[in-house]
């Protein structure tokens, strides 16, 4: 009896994808212009606020591609480890395995974006992204188990079988074809691929092949942006880590509905504006460090230590600000000062339009005056 195919690496059609490129080609012409808007805004701002975003930016999505995957990273830790492999100025603290693995791989992704796609790149990656682990029988290689490869979720006695990749013997083949596909439909490939389709591709390709023992997730996207840099041939810095995992839920409903036939339509118009979202965040942040420098030109001189630690603190907090603004009592705890004089800071601030007001009695807080136009 022939059993019916369930997965997308069993169809008789792998690994060829349809999709309708018309439900496409708007986000595509989108994300070309709003890559070149803000290659002009990142212009505009100062060389180490340039160095500040890209740390940024790397830690954020280092930070969030891990949380995808249930591991919490420490921020300080990770911002530190990556001015290291920078080479930039930073403190000496001790960093964890895990920071160290992964600045390393995101560094390694920004700095080298355009190295060819090999086995000896993703071992590379992998054996970073695992550093200090024990328990994986391959490190910096593809699996070997004999044992099936399952993403599962439920109790031990009754799983659930969201996916099941190809066999342990079957990924060399696989990863053969997939560097061939990645060189083929590259920029200067024989069958270029709009960037968003590419990038979206490579995603869902890689982890349906699931070729290594852990990490599939987090080296699957960034493929992905690996592909975006080729396309536009310059590193783009967008949060797509960060975008995913705000949806985190959509994103894994997204994989599981992709992962049994290869029409894939509806997951790369999803991985699309995940993209778009991502790289309106980076924009609104680029325009946030912009404003953040004419603010500070304005009131140069005009404020004292404890106005100054505040405010520092305030921008700190970024595009968003501190959730819900700053109160009396958030003033009086950071500068340790007393009610009366917190006060007379607070009414001197607004004054000079540092902050703006809002509310009243007990129920009033201080904001920004910055503010970045939501993106479209």
């Amino acid at each position: 009896m022939m059993i019916h195919p369930h997965w997308n690496w069993q169809q008789t059609d792998w690994p060829t994808f349809r999709f309708e490129r018309g439900k496409l080609d708007a986000m595509e012409s989108q994300f070309l212009l709003q890559s070149g808007v803000f290659s002009g805004c990142i212009r505009h701002i100062s060389e180490g606020d340039r160095e500040q975003i890209t740390v940024d930016l790397i830690s954020e999505e280092a930070l969030n591609t891990s949380e995808i995957e249930g591991e919490i990273l420490n921020r300080d830790s990770l911002q530190s480890s990556i001015r290291r492999n920078f080479g930039l100025a930073t403190d000496n603290r001790k960093i964890a395995p895990a920071e160290q693995g992964i600045a390393q791989m995101m560094v390694a992704l920004y700095r080298e974006f355009d190295a060819p796609m090999c086995d000896s790149l993703l071992f590379r990656w992998h054996e970073s992204l695992m550093t200090g682990r024990r328990d994986l029988a391959n490190l910096g290689g593809y699996r070997t188990s004999p044992n099936p490869m399952q993403v599962v979720s439920g109790p031990l006695h009754d799983p659930k079988i969201h996916f099941e990749a190809p066999p342990s013997a079957a990924i060399q083949a696989e990863m053969v074809r997939f560097m061939q596909w990645f060189k083929r439909t590259s920029p200067g490939g024989e069958a270029p691929l709009p960037i968003l389709t590419r990038a979206g591709i490579a995603h869902l390709y890689f982890v349906s092949i699931h070729p290594f023992e852990d990490g599939n997730g987090r080296i699957g996207r960034a493929i992905s942006e690996k592909a975006i840099s080729e396309g536009l041939g310059h590193a783009p810095l967008i949060a797509l880590s960060l975008c995913i995992n705000r949806g985190r839920k959509t994103y894994y409903e997204m994989l599981e509905r992709s992962n049994k036939g290869t029409e894939i339509t509806a997951w790369l118009v999803y991985f699309a504006q995940t993209v778009l979202g991502a790289q309106a965040h980076s924009q609104d942040l680029v325009e946030f460090l912009i404003k953040k420098t004419k603010f500070y030109d304005r009131l140069r001189g005009q404020l004292n230590e404890r106005q100054d630690k505040v405010i520092a603190r305030m921008m700190r907090e970024g595009p968003g600000g501190f959730k819900g603004g700053l109160s009396a009592e958030n003033y009086i705890r950071l500068t340790g000062t007393s009610r009366a004089t917190a006060t007379r800071d607070l009414q001197d601030l607004v004054q000079k339009q540092a902050l703006l007001r809002t509310g009243t009695l007990k129920g009033t807080r201080y904001h920004l005056p910055i503010r970045v136009a939501p993106q479209p």
